[in-house]
């Protein structure tokens, strides 16, 4: 069976259990069928569009092999970038909707341009696009903190909460290694960025204590392994430490730790964490357990969470970012070469150590989070 454009899906997105052949051309077919003529690819069908989910269904389309609907997508985020380099939080038929700016978003463009670029060696797009993540990390890292996070949004009227997300900052972390990889590649050194990502590196893995609490959100427990900033002993002891909070066993992982809510979208980004520190059986597993409750197979897509003790999918909406999420969980473990590049992060630029900043000089940083 073949996708919407008549390519061949490739083999990388079979994995027994979540999607054979069939289920993924239809998966892949309800990415497809929700972007718009423009590019852009909401939620779903009437649904607003968020610049970091959009992105991530985006990098699923060049994991399937639809290079051409994902490098529109990605002249979309061209097209509607402010001067300033940021994008609004979200737009709805083309048009802003929440005029405040997040930073997370602003700065994964660039996981996704770098994405772009591994699955196809297009060198004349990766030069259209460097002016974009270029403009969105310059203005992303407007909002750096002393401590090296970073603010997590910019409202309308210009003024920034001093706080900063544990997610968010994980995110931009990731943002910007691929950032500098392609950097690299156009041999355009930015040591700004390196310091940037040294200073934000240093936050996530001495100083919890510097991001706002969110530990009910599964999110904050494996982001640092997801963005590449934890590796090794220390993702292992941190996807440990909370694996019974948050993974429900035959159900998939949790939103949050106190409902009874298992979700796609994190559950197929957990899996994408537990490849990358070599836990492959336990990312099947988990992706195996949330496709059995929230696929729909009548058009491909997946709703976005289920109710487990009321046995209810809810909400009542088929989400691109979940769709895309798993396409992407699946990629890894298939193999695919740019998905894996991306998410194992061993060929991203790593920060060089920096000192401590002075307001973090004489805090405790003895071990990485936990």
């Amino acid at each position: 069976m073949t996708a919407a454009h008549g390519a061949t899906v490739p083999d990388c997105l079979l994995l027994p259990g979540v999607l054979d052949r069939e289920q993924a051309a239809a998966t892949v077919r309800s990415l497809l069928d929700e972007q718009r003529p423009d590019g852009s690819i909401p939620w779903f069908t009437g649904g607003h569009l968020d610049v970091w989910d959009h992105t991530e269904a985006a990098m699923a389309l060049d994991a399937a092999g639809e290079h051409a609907a994902a490098e529109a997508a990605y002249a979309w985020l061209t097209e509607r970038q402010n001067p300033d380099g940021s994008w609004y939080a979200s737009y709805r038929d083309g048009e802003p909707e929440d005029l405040a700016r997040e930073s997370n978003f602003c700065a994964y463009p660039a996981v996704g341009v770098w994405h772009h670029y591994l699955a196809t060696g297009d060198e004349d797009f990766a030069e259209r696009m460097w002016p974009t993540v270029a403009a969105g990390i310059g203005w992303v890292l407007e909002l750096q903190r002393p401590d090296g996070s970073l603010a997590w949004r910019r409202e309308q009227d210009g003024g920034a909460p001093d706080e900063a997300l544990l997610t968010g900052s994980s995110s931009i972390y990731h943002a910007l290694r691929c950032a500098l990889a392609l950097a690299e590649v156009r041999e355009e050194p930015q040591p700004d960025w390196e310091l940037a990502a040294a200073r934000l590196e240093h936050a996530l893995l001495r100083h919890p204590d510097a991001f706002l609490d969110k530990s009910r959100y599964s999110m904050d427990w494996y982001y640092p392994v997801l963005g590449t900033a934890l590796r090794g002993e220390a993702a292992e002891r941190r996807l440990a430490a909370d694996w019974e909070r948050f993974v429900v066993p035959g159900e998939g992982a949790r939103c949050v730790s106190d409902r009874p809510w298992v979700t796609g979208g994190e559950t197929a980004e957990l899996a994408l964490a537990l490849w990358a520190v070599g836990r492959a059986d336990d990312a099947v597993r988990v992706l195996r357990d949330i496709s059995a409750r929230t696929r729909d197979d009548a058009t491909g897509g997946y709703w976005t969470g289920w109710v487990y003790e009321d046995d209810a999918i809810w909400p009542e909406e088929r989400t691109t970012w979940t769709a895309g999420a798993v396409l992407l969980a699946c990629a890894a473990l298939g193999g695919d070469e740019a998905t894996s590049a991306v998410f194992g992060g061993e060929r991203l630029p790593r920060p060089v150590a920096v000192a401590a900043p002075d307001c973090c000089a004489q805090r405790e940083a003895d071990v990485p989070a936990a």
